[in-house]
């Protein structure tokens, strides 16, 4: 039985149409990166309404109206830019928030200088988060604000929250690291052994550079192959290569770190987990968890390679309010600020939280006292209605 030969001319065919299709895709894909790109990061309008030191305050109002009385102050990171939760048209937390009715301030941290490494937790937390919230309630006329706290700034909003709960209604906290005693993420088992006071004593602020190389080299099969085979895979797609400049920029805009502030970070959260155990100090107080009695909303994901649900979900279970929930979504660390399939479930769910608990917990009715005596005097009209009046007020 004669052996069958080989195809040579399906195989050149093959080859032939293959060469056609790597044409016609060079020649678009250099269209498209000739082609004037729009890569804006942080689209939505917004005004400047506060400013101290390298510290900024944007306002976000929403255009269909306030539906959520209580105004939203966003706290991100020091790590990266807040520019993360209005990162592209329609697939923006900013955007989607201002939608539900929820008015916003946002913390832009800024780029730490030289003369900012001896800023620490507490020159943040009870100096410039504390003047801002001040300047907020001071602008609305009102006595609470809500807080929603991204990485990072969720560690510092819940620090805040402990020791100043009379400010604040609502507390949300994303992807917020808590409870530091767990290996399930490979950042823990570095951060337990790195050197804080050898880093902090060489560069005096931590460099937002450094850092990003770390958190490369986290998952870098991933993070810094993964993403470029998949550009270079969609290089003729004008969209995908708009967004993947987006992200590329918003990865590499990474600020410095304050070395005093990222010293007790590392030290007291990280290598001694003092913060879940309500024994962190900051300005001479214990940050004690239990004083955290306002609502409670812990959102964390499921396949977070940062900040992963270990280091999540013990927190309801450590503060003192009594209205909690924890949401794990099924994304990553970034995917749930990002992600499609999930701005349609972070942003909302937020505003639905907010609504059902924008409004005064109602005071409880005075006790009614036995009927006064008949010999007792009435008390004038005038004086009567002075008092009805000052219990309106």
């Amino acid at each position: 039985m004669a052996k069958p030969g080989i195809a040579v001319d399906l195989i050149l065919k093959k080859m032939a149409e293959d060469a056609d299709r790597g044409r016609e895709r060079a020649a678009k894909a250099s269209d498209v990166l000739l082609d004037e790109l729009d890569t804006q990061i942080g689209p939505t309008p917004y005004n400047i309404v506060y400013e101290e030191d390298r510290i900024k305050v944007k306002h976000y109002k929403p255009k269909g109206g306030t539906k959520v009385k209580t105004p939203l102050l966003v706290v991100y990171a020091h790590i990266n830019r807040e520019t993360m939760l209005d990162l592209q048209p329609g697939r923006s937390v900013v955007q989607n928030l201002l939608s539900d009715g929820v008015e916003m301030y946002m913390i832009d941290w800024g780029y730490p200088t030289r003369k900012d490494r001896f800023l620490t937790i507490d020159d943040h937390v009870n100096g410039y988060m504390d003047n801002v919230i001040d300047f907020i309630l001071k602008r609305h006329k009102i006595s609470k604000v809500n807080i929603m706290g991204i990485c990072m700034g969720g560690t510092l909003s819940l620090i805040y929250s402990a020791l100043n709960p009379k400010k604040v209604r609502n507390l949300i906290t994303t992807v917020t690291p808590t409870n530091f005693d767990t290996d399930k993420g490979l950042l823990h088992v570095w951060m337990k052994a790195i050197d804080a006071d050898r880093l902090v004593g060489t560069f005096g602020n931590v460099p937002g550079d450094l850092m990003n190389l770390g958190f490369l080299l986290l998952n870098p099969a991933r993070l810094m192959i993964d993403k470029y085979v998949s550009f270079f895979e969609n290089i003729d797609n004008k969209k995908f290569v708009e967004n993947f400049v987006r992200m590329e920029k918003w990865i590499f805009d990474s600020p410095d770190v304050s070395g005093e502030t990222f010293r007790q970070f590392i030290k007291d959260c990280y290598q001694k987990n003092l913060l879940i155990q309500s024994k962190m100090m900051v300005g001479g107080r214990r940050v004690d968890l239990k004083k955290v009695t306002m609502p409670l909303l812990n959102i964390y994901a499921k396949y977070d390679h940062l900040v992963p649900p270990a280091a999540c979900d013990l927190l309801t279970q450590r503060v003192g309010s009594k209205d909690t929930q924890d949401v794990c979504l099924d994304t990553g660390h970034i995917g749930i600020y990002v992600s499609g399939k999930y701005q349609k479930e972070f942003a909302p769910q937020i505003a639905r939280w907010l609504t059902a608990r924008d409004q005064e917990r109602p005071k409880r009715a005075p006790r009614k006292t036995a009927p006064a005596k008949a010999k007792a005097k009435a008390k004038p009209a005038a004086s009567a209605s002075k008092d009805t009046q000052t219990q309106a007020a």
